[in-house]
């Protein structure tokens, strides 16, 4: 199976894996909202726990980290530290809701950063994904999106531009500047995190036995290995797409939720849900047969 699944055609492989990614990272807005620790300390323990887990994972692999100080690395690093502290602190001073929507605004910004920062070709039919996955997620939180906080929403936005820079930093640092050493991204990111966190943690580092499985687990998967299967997909797909796909996190999250607090989803998040995952798969299908067809010719 294994042999199998590295025979696949490398944007297909692309597609899974951000399609995986997306499933780990859903599971994030119920856990932040059911922990009782503040944004920071969140922040602070998830990302220790991430970048020591991405660290462990790449020693295991006999993959010495390379640690880059070029100005692409460092921009990299900090937008994708940016995307875990925005993101937790807003979930906690908005819905859940609001934050999953406004962060993925994220491919409406690449759609015109990536053609003009890495000269790409813009592809009008991401654009009509895109308008699509936002109607099926307006339909998806339909009487669950609110005015909310309004520096929570905001925190939400920048979020959103966070993620698209980090995805854009990353292909970037692959198309414009030859290489693939991107994990070291991550493991500072996560470590600057902690650094930015931990003098406003220092006084309550305590935790119970339940919130620190909590946290080990969204340390550990939910970003430590997630981000570490988004960053090998972006390597085949474009940052537009891994944006696109990764909207699959709005569908996946009320399974989240619905097996965590038994939550279920209203008709007009199913049919939400339905036009997002026809929309994702129609352009996966489009964007497969287009791949195959460069191949053969």
């Amino acid at each position: 199976m294994i042999k199998h699944f590295e025979n696949l055609q490398s944007h297909t492989r692309g597609l899974l894996y951000i399609s995986f990614t997306a499933f780990l990272w859903s599971s994030s807005g119920l856990f932040i909202k059911v922990l009782t620790l503040d944004a920071f300390q969140i922040s602070f323990y998830r990302s220790a726990i991430a970048g020591l887990t991405i660290l462990i994972i790449t020693f295991l692999r006999n993959k010495k980290p390379k640690f880059e100080t070029d100005i692409i690395s460092n921009l990299c690093a900090i937008s994708y530290s940016a995307i875990l502290i925005f993101f937790v602190l807003a979930t906690k001073m908005t819905t859940a809701a609001n934050a999953i929507f406004l962060q993925f605004t994220a491919p409406i910004y690449l759609l015109f950063l990536e053609p003009i920062f890495l000269k790409t070709k813009f592809k009008s039919r991401d654009l009509v994904t895109i308008l699509f996955c936002i109607a099926g997620m307006v339909l998806f939180f339909f009487g669950r999106l609110d005015m909310g906080s309004i520096y929570g929403n905001l925190l939400a936005i920048l979020s959103g531009i966070s993620f698209a820079f980090f995805s854009l930093f990353l292909k970037w640092k692959k198309q414009l500047h030859g290489s693939t050493n991107t994990i070291n991204n991550l493991i500072v990111g996560n470590f600057l995190v902690s650094l930015i966190c931990l003098p406003l943690v220092f006084d309550k580092l305590a935790l119970t036995g339940t919130e620190f499985l909590i946290l080990l687990y969204m340390g550990a998967i939910q970003i430590g290995v997630s981000y570490m299967i988004f960053n090998e997909g972006i390597k085949y797909i474009s940052a537009t797409e891994s944006m696109i796909i990764a909207m699959l996190e709005a569908i996946f999250n009320p399974i989240w939720v619905f097996l965590g607090i038994g939550e279920k989803p209203s008709g007009f998040a199913i049919i939400g849900a339905g036009i997002i995952f026809a929309a994702i798969l129609v352009h996966n299908i489009r964007s497969s047969r287009k791949a195959k067809m460069l191949i053969v010719e």
